[in-house]
């Protein structure tokens, strides 16, 4: 039995590497806040933050000034504390590196972004300068999430969305890069993948595409 339940293990861990995202998530008890990489809004304590401590944060105030947020390195959470209180969005991209069980080379960039509460539509978009973001959209007490490419809508991207009451389900994008309309108020976290085939160079390795995971703090009023 034994020898029987080891591959099966195996089996399952690039799954559960691959549902590691990076989030941000405002303190529930201060001011600030931390910077994930885990399958939830809680650190990992089995995860390290050395691939992604290099992750650059701007904020956006409700003014529309952009302003760097400072980071403080962890062994297990970045803590954002400087620049990220009062603003009405954050967002930032950092590159992971190369995924190590790809079927072809394949470099991993992850593109986090929090959204204050009641903050939707065109005030929730970051625009052309975003490499990729997911935006909260209320209209009439439902909230569907649209995936953006440089401002443009992304179709047929899948990812998983975490409702407020801690369930998680599967989403995919339609043709103007919208995911299913939520009626539930509270926080929503979600990721959504797009694969750019199109191959380059990073730190002196080829790849051959670039797989894309944009995620989205946001509490729906």
């Amino acid at each position: 039995m034994r020898y029987l339940i080891a591959p099966f293990f195996l089996a399952l861990a690039p799954l559960v590497a691959l549902a590691h995202m990076v989030y941000i998530v405002p303190n529930a008890a201060g001011p600030g806040a931390v910077v994930v990489f885990s399958d939830t809004l809680v650190a990992d304590p089995r995860v390290a933050m050395t691939k992604v401590q290099g992750l650059k944060l701007t904020a956006r105030s409700e003014a529309g000034k952009e302003s760097p947020v400072e980071l403080t390195k962890g062994e297990h959470e970045l803590t954002a504390a400087k620049g990220f209180d009062g603003a009405k969005l954050v967002y930032g991209s950092v590159v992971y590196g190369f995924a190590s069980k790809a079927e072809v080379p394949a470099l991993l960039v992850y593109h986090p972004k929090f959204v204050a509460a009641g903050v939707t539509g065109k005030e929730a978009t970051v625009g052309d300068a975003c490499a990729l973001e997911i935006v909260p959209v209320t209209v009439g007490g439902k909230t569907r999430f649209q995936l953006l490419a440089a401002g443009k809508p992304v179709e047929n991207a899948e990812g998983s969305l975490t409702r407020p009451d801690g369930k998680k389900e599967a989403v995919k994008t339609d043709k103007d890069g919208f995911t299913a309309a939520f009626e539930a108020t509270g926080r929503y976290a979600a990721y959504l993948r797009h694969t750019e085939a199109k191959p380059g160079e990073h730190e002196g390795k080829k790849y051959a595409e670039a797989k894309h995971y944009a995620t989205l703090v946001v509490d729906v009023k």
